[in-house]
């Protein structure tokens, strides 16, 4: 009886689906595909948490995503490859809290419209999206800075703290943090101190109104205290006088850092994207028999430029430091050495008319630079002896105007980087190029190496950079921003050169 009844019931649904017309059937099976097609296109799949972008899926979970913090990379970037477990971290980190925060990445070498889009020109590049809408990400690149300009983006800017444990935890992370006791934070000096801590990033701002915690750290109502764990350096700088945004923002950057900070890829951002552009370098080795003694001098010193520059040691003996160096035209067998630059649109770099490293003299390279009295220092090595031997003109710093800016010649120069993926895909077809305008008599096909090498008035900020320096008294530059086909730069050279080809928005290895 079982089986008959489940014979007859088949039957039954077999009879009412027939009577089903056929444009029911049309409308229920779009919909049943409507259906399948929307929950294909929302499945994105999440490595260690972090969301995976595509051309396909970008726009969709940007759309879905209040807040979104995206990583465009490139899977050969020793950068984004050493960036990868920090992000993923911080990835975590928000997840296990809870927070509706999401991180993603997108391969720019795969999906290439996305980082048109854009404008990626290095990887890695970090991107904020709030409902949709692009901000540049300047935060660190280790997973608490991540998630802490991320919070500060997206709720207070400040953590409320009522135990010393919270203070020291933190410390013990960042080596740094601030506290400040306030009963009523919108007072005057309270809401500035919302505001300098929304604004400033790599900080963790506390506060308390806790009557224990402000008696551990003496703070009175309105009072605020830098807390930091730095070697020979003291572990709380009380603030002094009123507080307003100006005078606590320009607290905190006197006292983030310690008199003298040790360059690394933690390090790196708060150094350069802070307030204070000018910086004092010293160069040494960490294992060498000099290295404590120029230190312990450098740190005097660097008392007497406090909040004019910032004090930099960089270690000659770490293989990271490699790029640093040879940016600088320094190598580890030139012993302690030391450099000040300026940032600018570009950098402005001075060097000594000294070697060794004493206190008199470190102090009077400093207040020179301060005054005004020190001439730019530019890198370059010795002209080689065959620079011209070859279709492609080899220059270097001594011998560019010379080439460059010759009145009879129109000339073509690459400046590149050895290590550089592009410029090595470009090279055979540069060659080929100085091979056809080698005879050539008012068109020269140059290059020069921009890692040892540096031009007045030049700035190069990716590689490789191409530009044309057309004949005349004028010593025009004109930047080449075509191709970079064989093809497109015989129509460049052939043409009349006063504008640039078009501009394909080639990406450029970051520098």
């Amino acid at each position: 009886q079982w089986y008959q009844r489940r014979v007859w019931e088949f039957q039954t649904f077999q009879h009412y689906f027939k009577q089903i017309n056929l444009r029911a059937r049309m409308k229920f099976f779009l919909l049943g595909a409507l259906v399948a097609s929307l929950a294909f296109a929302t499945e994105i799949t999440e490595e260690e948490n972090v969301m995976v972008l595509t051309e396909a899926n970008f726009d969709e979970a940007v759309g879905a995503n209040k807040n979104v913090l995206v990583e465009f990379y490139a899977p050969w970037c020793g950068h984004c490859k050493a960036l990868a477990p920090e992000y993923a971290k911080a990835a975590t980190a928000l997840k296990d809290e809870g927070s509706e925060i999401r991180l993603a990445k997108v391969d720019a070498t795969e999906h290439k419209k996305l980082g048109e889009r854009f404008g990626v020109r290095g990887y890695p590049t970090l991107k904020f999206f709030v409902d949709g809408k692009e901000k540049e990400y300047n935060g660190g690149r280790k997973s608490p800075d991540i998630v802490s300009w991320l919070k500060k983006k997206t709720g207070d800017p400040c953590k409320v703290v009522t135990s010393k444990d919270a203070v020291d935890t933190e410390v013990e992370i960042s080596h740094f943090t601030v506290l400040a006791a306030f009963s009523d934070r919108s007072s005057a000096a309270g809401a500035a101190y919302t505001a300098v801590a929304s604004d400033t990033d790599g900080v963790v701002f506390m506060v308390t109104d806790d009557a224990a915690l402000m008696a551990e750290f003496g703070l009175a109502d309105g009072g605020v205290v830098a807390v930091r764990d730095f070697a020979d350096e003291e572990p709380r700088v009380a603030m002094t006088g009123d507080v307003t945004a100006e005078s606590l923002a320009t607290f905190v950057s006197a006292n983030r850092l310690p008199s003298v900070v040790e360059f690394s890829d933690e390090t790196a951002p708060t150094i350069f994207g802070g307030d204070i552009k000018s910086h004092f370098l010293v160069f040494s080795d960490s294992t060498s028999e000099t290295n404590k003694a120029v230190l312990a001098t450098f740190r005097k010193v660097s008392k007497g430029v406090a909040g004019k520059m910032i004090c930099v040691f960089v270690d000659t003996n770490k293989g990271d430091n490699g790029r640093i160096l040879e940016f600088f035209g320094i190598k580890k067998e030139m012993g302690d050495v030391a450099r000040i630059i300026l940032l600018g649109e570009g950098v402005d770099k001075y060097a000594p008319d000294f070697t060794e490293l004493s206190e008199e003299n470190l102090a009077k390279f400093a207040s020179d630079y301060l005054a005004g009295n020190l001439k730019k220092h530019l890198n370059s090595e010795e002209i080689p002896d065959d620079w011209d031997s070859k279709p492609v003109k080899v220059l270097v710093g001594k011998n560019f105007a010379d080439v460059a800016y010759n009145s009879e010649k129109d000339v073509l120069v690459e400046f590149y980087a050895p290590w550089c993926g592009h410029c090595k895909q470009l090279a055979p077809i540069y060659d080929e190029l100085g091979e056809k305008y080698k005879d050539h008599p008012s068109i020269v096909i140059a290059k020069m190496d921009s890692t040892a090498n540096e031009v007045e008035d030049i700035n190069i900020r990716g590689f490789p950079t191409i530009k044309f320096f057309p004949k005349g008294t004028e010593n025009k530059v004109v930047d080449y921003n075509g191709g970079r086909t064989f093809e497109d730069f015989v129509s460049f050279l052939d043409g009349t050169h006063d504008e640039a080809a078009e501009d394909k928005k080639e990406a450029k290895d970051e520098l």
